[in-house]
């Protein structure tokens, strides 16, 4: 059993496009982000440490030193050889478009990278940026607008002091959408206050959008951030390894075929990672999730091709939350 025989994922579909092996590199271009600048917060998410998700968060090598340094890990352990340069670290859209040009252009010009995929917020994507990441398209480069959306609903993003809600989600994917953008967007499980429930219906509203990619995240306690905190104050309980396999195989037989897993699980560093234990290994969270999709004989789509009743997008969150059962 793999994995590819049950979801569209990322590398299968980048195989069956280019002919042969595609990965993404990590980049580190040194960004911050308006939610720990003070333009709209102070101290950032409440789950939110870098360090924890980038190796090279204290400070990186230049663009083009990373981009070797992924070569030699990737060639050793696939034999790839084309690559997507990631900027992945913090909020990677805030600078002014001549910087950004910059950072994107030192990437674009290694002769085995063939595309970007740009890690940002939704309330961060002006035009301008838009505009920049088209023309790179229409030169021939595959490009992705990674949204970090976590959840749809405004009370939870308040509440892990996200500082947008929404309705800037709606408006930045419509904009890429003008411009015939791909969107891969990011959403959490297991978040403060949500349920299985929660999840489905972020899924099912993004899908309304019209979002072409997904990566889904369970939501891990790392050192350095207030969820630490109310985790060692009891005020806060992780997904266990069972109930994150159950919402995200339920999600991903509820997603179109057509849509591009780029993520189903993500892991910490052990030094960072508080808990749950299990986000520590990758390999036994995606293998758990094939089994169970094996269990299940269930693929990608099978939900929506059944014709199972979908929550309807436009139908209110207020409405939403009182059917929805007791928060964790």
């Amino acid at each position: 059993m793999q994995l590819s025989q049950y979801v569209n994922t990322f590398g299968q579909m980048m195989l069956r496009r280019q002919g042969e092996r595609v990965h993404k590199v990590t980049l580190n271009a040194e960004f911050t982000c308006p939610n720990r600048d003070g333009s709209k917060g102070r101290g950032g998410c409440t789950f939110c440490n870098n360090a924890s998700f980038s190796p090279t968060a204290r400070k990186p090598p230049d663009i083009a030193a990373q981009l070797e340094a992924g070569r030699r890990v990737i060639r050793k352990r696939t034999g790839a050889r084309k690559y997507i340069a990631y900027f992945q670290a913090y909020t990677n859209t805030y600078a002014d478009v001549t910087t950004l040009s910059a950072l994107y252009e030192q990437a674009l010009a290694e002769p085995d990278v063939i595309g970007l995929a740009v890690g940002t917020r939704p309330d961060c994507v002006p035009d301008a940026v838009l505009d920049l990441l088209q023309s790179y398209q229409r030169r021939g480069f595959d490009i992705w607008l990674e949204l970090g959306l976590q959840s749809s609903f405004d009370r939870t993003l308040e509440r892990v002091n996200r500082g947008h809600g929404f309705a800037e989600y709606v408006t930045a994917i419509q904009a890429a959408h003008e411009r015939g953008l791909k969107v891969c967007t990011h959403l959490i499980l297991g978040l403060p206050g949500e349920t299985a429930a929660h999840c489905e219906i972020t899924l099912q509203r993004v899908i309304a959008l019209g979002v072409a990619g997904l990566k889904l995240h369970p939501l891990h306690v790392v050192k350095g951030t207030l969820l630490a905190n109310e985790w060692r104050r009891g005020l806060y309980q992780p997904l266990q390894l069972d109930e994150y396999i159950d919402i995200a195989a339920d999600l991903v037989a509820a997603t179109p075929p057509e849509i591009v897993f780029h993520r189903l699980t993500a892991t910490a560093s052990p030094n960072m990672l508080l808990a749950p234990d299990w986000c520590g290994q990758k390999w036994k969270t995606l293998n758990r999730l094939t089994r169970e999709l094996h269990r299940r004989r269930q693929r990608q789509g099978d939900r929506v091709l059944a014709g199972s009743p979908a929550f309807a997008a436009s139908e209110s969150t207020s409405n939403r939350e009182k059917h929805i059962g007791k928060a964790r």
